[in-house]
């Protein structure tokens, strides 16, 4: 293989439209060797897309992008051969148990048998390993499908939607699973689970109709949010209109005895907040910063 320099992922200008729609529209970007990349965009935004280009099933309109500084239209066998990809549906022969199924894609890849077993281990297999794909939960179908595509040991890991419909067990699973996995691989990730990308990624990418809205850290987009939503819980009922007069509130709204209230500021709130119910005689049950996360980024990005 060739010297690969750092880069993992290169994407410059690329578009794809289906017919009038345009699926992606002039996006640029880089992804370096040993990232783990959060890819987020409501639906339709041309996620999927742009991972079916980069795993050369389909061909963009314009622009150039390289895996593993092989160039996805001119190298395709290379791109295939250094990429990982776990598309959003995982196809599985439910009828082959699921060491037959491994060992067929292994033929396909040329892969030495000794491959299946440590793919097994690593996913996490073992216990299942003797069973028909059929009998396997969902969590276990998509170990299954992360075991296919890392048997052939590739540098960079493409994955779709990976936890779609898992149980709260099964996510954290898969989530230490791919995070294990990354500590010596690339790996690229779509998703719209916030809580994911906070618990993987070391770095977001979104997208909105085509086009990239922000790349980022994680860190630094939290820095981005100009309102911030605090909750809070009085022991007694207040009047709306003494709860305009807390200082810095753009809006306010109500469910039971909690109170969702917005401020444009970046300094925290909630020392404001406490003082105002000192002031007024009442008691704070709880008092929360709520949009300090990845969430209330991506709604003030993905806005319009």
């Amino acid at each position: 293989m060739a010297n690969h320099p750092n880069m993992s992922i290169e994407v410059q200008n690329i578009s794809k439209s289906y017919g009038t729609q345009k699926a992606l529209d002039n996006v640029s970007f880089k992804v370096n060797k040993g990232e783990i990349v959060g890819f987020l965009g409501p639906n339709g935004a041309g996620k999927s897309t742009l991972m079916k280009i980069l795993t050369t099933y389909i061909n963009a309109d314009e622009g150039v992008a390289k895996v593993n500084a092989f160039d996805v239209n001119a190298n395709q066998i290379d791109v295939q051969k250094s990429v990982g990809y776990l598309p959003e549906h995982n196809p599985l022969y439910l009828d082959l148990y699921v060491r037959e199924y491994l060992t067929f894609n292994a033929d396909v890849y040329k892969v030495d048998k000794s491959r299946i077993d440590e793919v097994i281990t690593l996913t996490g297999l073992t216990p299942e390993a003797h069973k028909k794909i059929g009998q396997l939960s969902k969590g276990y179908r998509q170990r299954v499908g992360l075991a296919t595509a890392l048997l052939h040991n590739p540098d960079v890991l493409i994955l779709d939607e990976p936890t779609t419909g898992l149980d709260p067990n099964q996510l954290v699973e898969i989530r230490e699973l791919i995070k294990n996995i990354g500590k010596d691989k690339t790996v690229f990730l779509s998703t719209h689970i916030m809580q994911e990308v906070e618990a993987i990624c070391d770095r977001v990418i979104i997208i909105n109709k085509g086009k990239i809205v922000t790349d980022n850290t994680i860190e630094n987009l939290v820095q981005e949010v100009t309102e911030q939503i605090i909750e809070v819980e009085f022991d007694k009922i207040v009047e709306e209109n003494l709860i305009a007069t807390i200082p810095n509130i753009s809006s306010f709204t109500k469910q039971g005895n909690t109170w969702e209230l917005t401020f444009t500021s970046i300094e925290d709130m909630r020392p404001t907040v406490f003082d105002f119910a000192q002031a007024n005689g009442l008691k704070t049950l709880q008092l929360s910063q709520k949009n300090k996360d990845l969430e209330s980024v991506f709604r003030e990005k993905t806005k319009y």
